[in-house]
């Protein structure tokens, strides 16, 4: 019998990683998430953001929801729920966990260690940082349209980062916390940026980059079930924990 060869089946290469599992929450709201969706309504009179993005805080609305994901982490039972913290060193970042320590206080989820890797830091945006996208595109509309052109996960602003150059820390990061938890069950509490390039990296060697970026809605938590050999996907963005009776 004649005809063409089989295709060979491509090779499993995703990276061996111990974790028993793994959750990654989005900070709350933030106060520039409120000024970026304002600017996208004042247009030409939009201004850039004032100060440091690591010290941009959480919004009123940003700390309720981090009280709801405190609730959600009080909901799980012993065994099941995380172990282990590690929250990015930005303000924002470390308010929403702060919150949802306090929110669950009184359970296991409210006395989990905790620690801060810088490497789970924001995507850095360079001489642009703190700029809403309609502040780009008034001010400096040719650096927009290349970013438009080139696209979002590939896109490097001068002085800052592409959404690649986060994957390669965050890749270095999940090695290393693999090893030093190795059967853990870990939380992180981080950033969109983070989010897509965890998510990109956990796919596997080979894995394709996105030609539109997922969306990570605020205090949404995505979710890795692990067998001590790998991670593999259980949910992304999930935000039932924010609309729930009790959630805020």
């Amino acid at each position: 019998m004649t005809g063409r060869p089989a295709e060979p089946s491509a090779p499993d290469l995703v990276p061996p990683c111990a974790l028993g599992a793994l959750w990654a929450v989005r900070h709350g709201e933030s106060t520039a998430n409120v000024a970026f969706a304002a600017a996208e309504r004042a247009g030409r009179d939009a201004r850039p953001v004032p100060g440091r993005d690591r010290d941009v805080p959480l919004s009123a609305a940003g700390a309720a929801q981090a009280r709801a994901l405190g609730r959600w982490l009080a909901a799980r039972e012993p065994g099941t729920g995380p172990d282990a913290v590690v929250c990015s060193p930005y303000l924002r970042a470390r308010q929403t966990w702060a919150g949802m320590a306090e929110s669950a206080a009184g359970t296991y989820g409210g006395s989990l260690p905790v620690v801060v890797d810088e490497r789970l830091r924001d995507r850095e945006m360079g001489v642009y940082e703190l700029w809403p996208p309609a502040v780009l595109r008034d001010r400096a509309p040719e650096e927009a349209e290349r970013r438009a052109s080139v696209g979002e996960w590939w896109y490097r602003p001068p002085g800052g980062e592409a959404l690649t150059d986060v994957a390669v820390r965050v890749g270095q990061f999940v090695t290393e916390l693999s090893g030093a938890a190795a059967g853990r069950r870990v939380l992180l509490v981080a950033h969109d940026a983070v989010l897509v390039a965890l998510r990109h990296v956990l796919a596997g060697i080979g894995a394709e980059a996105p030609d539109r970026v997922p969306p990570v809605p605020n205090a949404s938590v995505s979710h890795w079930r692990g067998d001590g050999r790998r991670l593999r996907p259980a949910g992304w963005g999930d935000t039932a924990h924010l609309t729930a009776p009790d959630g805020g």
